[in-house]
């Protein structure tokens, strides 16, 4: 209740409401704009019921997921014009093509810059022509090379990976980057910031980025002005405005640590308190990192900086954070390396196809864990002909949520995956916020991107998918244990379940893509 009423008095008396306001009364411009149309110029009002018409048709025919499809041709169908002048504006994207081009610029920037070298090409000549189909993808169109040369550490909470970030960190020599969805003020964070204060008076280039959806709640607005203060260079992405635009949909959900050149964490893990358990909000909280040493932190130190342009006008010498990267200790071969990259601003949905294709590949078992299920129908099918064909497929969702209508969203596929023989978990001692995949003890994949559909279409997301890699049977050792505190879920607990929970879960499913 305490944490409540500060959240309130934050909104309260802060920015936060400002901005509320100032987008509701543009949303409220709007409709008094569009019914004075309906009012005085009949003409064009029914002009707009053709528009949606021709947009039915134009929907239907677009290279998208049916699901994606289906929910506007429903929302045009219901609202003609309504509908057509939404669909017109969000997916028109008109405030996201600055956003597409600065990106598509710092990326056409760092072309030439990652590859798979000829010893990790060697290399994979004698692994599955599976996982060689595989790398051939993720290099050739998603553009994120292989790499043989680097270990990696698993975490199987967030504890874990706080106490050796801070080792990691105080062992910084040139520069520190910091990429997170969430940065807030506490255990976890004043540790952190009070090495990277140390760090900038030894001369280490320390750059800190973290989302604009903090300005919020989470953080003062003015907060890098704050950070630069002590030295360390520091912005928001995407700050929060008080103006309708679609690109305020877009979130850097990434967890980015790269040190050195040498060292890089991602996992599900954020710079705040409940990661850690230091606050309990949702019951206890399960979440999951990596951390890697070796050459695949040259594709995490390119993706950080491509995104910390975006905001900026100069140019970046980017050979100046991937030369001359020393390592004190002959590299461990540990199996392959992929880390990886999504971005709203292009088409090839890169975390949704490496969760895919190691369900495609696998033979014996697939597990995974996630805090939200809201899919498409492709993938849901993906999941339900693997186990079809044979192969244990199992998840492990939360049985506290964070946030209760994607909860009840995920509740209305269990009926689906239960007749298809899929394994469905929860977690009872409260919040799953890990986001793993492993198969067949060969391969699996740890990273920021949930299975929903904010993270494979709307995120700017990153992960790294492993093969052969001793991490693997970590990840599985993990899920085995994780598993002993679960319940299983089956029909009949299905069918006790509320009936507000299926009603309200079946509603907003429909709409659940443009969420």
């Amino acid at each position: 209740m305490k944490r409540f009423l500060n959240c309130l008095f934050k909104i309260i008396f802060s920015r936060t409401l400002v901005i509320l306001l100032m987008v509701v009364a543009q949303i409220l411009a709007l409709l008094g704009s569009f019914i004075g149309v309906k009012s005085a110029y009949p003409y064009i009002w029914q002009c707009m019921y053709l528009l949606g018409a021709f947009l039915i048709i134009y929907i239907i025919n677009r290279d998208e997921p049916t699901d994606f499809k289906m929910t506007w041709i429903i929302l045009v169908c219901l609202f003609p014009v309504l509908g057509a002048l939404i669909y017109v504006f969000v997916m028109g994207n008109f405030g996201g093509i600055g956003l597409k081009a600065k990106l598509g610029r710092r990326m056409e920037e760092t072309k030439g810059l990652l590859g798979t070298n000829k010893e990790t090409q060697e290399a994979l000549k004698d692994c599955p022509a599976s996982f060689r189909g595989f790398a051939h993808y993720m290099e050739h169109t998603a553009g994120f090379p292989t790499y043989h040369n680097s270990s990696v550490v698993y975490y199987p909470l967030g504890e874990d990976k706080f106490a050796d970030l801070k080792e990691e960190l105080k062992k910084a020599e040139r520069f520190i980057f910091l990429e997170y969805f969430i940065i807030e003020r506490g255990t976890m964070w004043d540790a952190v910031l009070e090495i990277l204060k140390e760090k900038v008076k030894e001369g280490v280039e320390v750059r800190v980025m973290y989302d604009g959806m903090c300005s919020i709640m989470l953080l003062p607005y003015q907060y890098p002005s704050e950070l630069q203060s002590y030295g360390i260079r520091a912005k928001m992405f995407a700050p929060i405005v008080p103006f309708l635009s679609t690109t305020q949909n877009n979130r850097d959900h990434r967890k980015i640590v790269v040190i050195d050149g040498k060292v890089a964490f991602t996992g599900g893990v954020n710079l705040a308190d409940e990661y850690i358990n230091e606050v309990k909000r949702f019951g206890h909280w399960k979440d999951v990192a990596v951390k890697i040493t070796g050459d695949a932190v040259r594709s995490f130190t390119v993706m950080f900086l491509q995104m910390w342009n975006v905001s900026e006008w100069g140019e970046e010498d980017y050979q100046a954070y991937l030369r001359d990267i020393v390592f004190e200790t002959p590299l461990f071969h540990d199996g392959f390396v992929v880390p990886y990259g999504e971005t709203p601003t292009r088409s090839t949905e890169v975390g949704k196809k490496v969760y895919e294709s190691m369900i495609q590949r696998a033979s014996g078992y697939v597990h995974m864990m996630s805090p939200y299920f809201i899919v498409d129908r492709e993938f849901l099918e993906t999941m339900r002909y693997a186990s079809r064909r044979g192969v244990e497929v199992a998840m492990i969702l939360p049985s506290i949520p964070d946030k209760k209508v994607a909860y009840y969203i995920a509740r209305t596929f269990y009926p689906e995956l239960l007749a298809a023989g899929v394994k469905v978990y929860e977690y009872l001692p409260g919040f799953i916020h890990a986001k793993a995949f492993v198969a067949d003890g060969e391969c699996a994949a740890v990273g920021t991107i949930n299975l929903d559909y904010r993270s494979f279409y709307h995120h700017f997301e990153c992960g790294a998918c492993f093969f052969g890699n001793l991490v693997v049977a970590k990840v599985e050792e993990d899920f085995q244990e994780t598993l002993k505190k679960c319940r299983e879920v089956t029909p009949d607990y299905y069918k006790r379940l509320p009936l507000y929970q299926k009603i309200v879960g079946r509603i907003f499913r429909l709409a659940a893509p443009l969420m």
